[in-house]
């Protein structure tokens, strides 16, 4: 009879066990941590004459990490700044004609108002105004067309301008500066290197605070919202470390299980992509596989 109640004890204790581990013991969400990772390219052509970049190297935010090679740039700005002035020699030289031809017309102006006066007074024939009419008629029509010829030194002048501006932006884009404040991932240049544009130079990422994208079912859905703290777990050596985190994105479709973290009986069913932002202390890498727990005490 004894030995029957332990039996029983022991079978009730067994039972309390397993209950409270399928309960309290199996994590709400199972993923592992991402990053928005940058990759840096060159926005100039030519020779990778510095660079400074390390990998697991701290970046801050426009830092000048590399240069690439400038001179084949400066030297065509230079002979665009030479064609520019003789440009605009040849616009002064247009102005002065039609300063030149603006004093003539003048001239020509007052010797007609002269003339039609002397016609009043019958002291000058019409043929002597005609004459005057046909010279002031000429001078003007000369005129516009040094203006029209003025125009098109002046259009040849902004063209001039606007490759000017063109290769600064060019000779500023190869300073290469550093986007974002963090942690260089992948380095994949060398100072000396010859690179292009679009060419890739390195990867980047902020660490400061990763994401863990966990999967959770429809049935939980009601238990999570954005903005809301969970608990998040990683293991140790010893067990594991606890770190807070809150949720910051919820997927708004349904998605079948990732089969990296389920069985196979379970990837047929849909789950929800959730985003947890946890603060980093160091200890959290990119992929590192975590734990959700929708109950921050557990």
């Amino acid at each position: 009879m004894k030995i029957t109640k332990i039996i029983i004890g022991t079978l009730l204790l067994a039972s309390t066990l397993i209950s409270c581990n399928n309960g309290n013991d199996k994590a709400d969400g199972y993923g592992n941590f991402e990053a928005t990772e940058t990759i840096v390219s060159s926005e100039s052509n030519g020779k990778l004459l510095q660079f400074t970049v390390e990998e697991g190297q701290q970046l801050k935010q426009n830092q000048n990490v590399g240069l690439v090679d400038t001179i084949p740039l400066s030297l065509k700005k230079d002979q665009l700044i030479a064609s520019k002035e003789i440009i605009r020699s040849k616009s002064k030289g247009v102005l002065s004609q039609i300063s030149v031809l603006n004093a003539q017309l003048t001239t020509a102006m007052i010797s007609k108002n002269r003339m039609v006066n002397l016609l009043k007074a019958n002291a000058g024939t019409q043929k002597q105004l005609d004459d005057i009419n046909g010279k002031v008629a000429t001078l003007k029509q000369q005129i516009n067309s040094i203006k029209t010829q003025n125009i098109a030194v002046l259009n040849e002048l902004k063209s001039s301008n606007a490759q000017i501006a063109q290769l600064d932006d060019l000779i500023k884009k190869s300073i290469i500066t550093n986007p974002i404040n963090g942690t260089v991932l992948v380095k994949y240049a060398e100072p000396y290197e010859i690179t292009s544009f679009g060419k890739p130079l390195y990867k980047i990422a902020n660490l400061s605070s990763l994401e863990l994208r966990v999967y959770i079912s429809e049935t939980q859905l009601p238990e999570i919202k954005i903005g809301q703290k969970v608990a998040v777990k990683i293991d140790t050596g010893d067990g594991t470390k606890k770190y807070d985190g809150i949720i910051t994105w919820i997927a708004s479709e349904a998605e079948f299980t990732p089969k990296i973290i389920q069985t196979k009986e379970e990837r047929v069913n849909l789950v929800y992509a959730v985003k947890v932002t946890v603060k980093n202390d160091g200890s959290l890498k990119i992929g590192m596989p975590a734990e959700m727990w929708i109950n921050t005490n557990q």
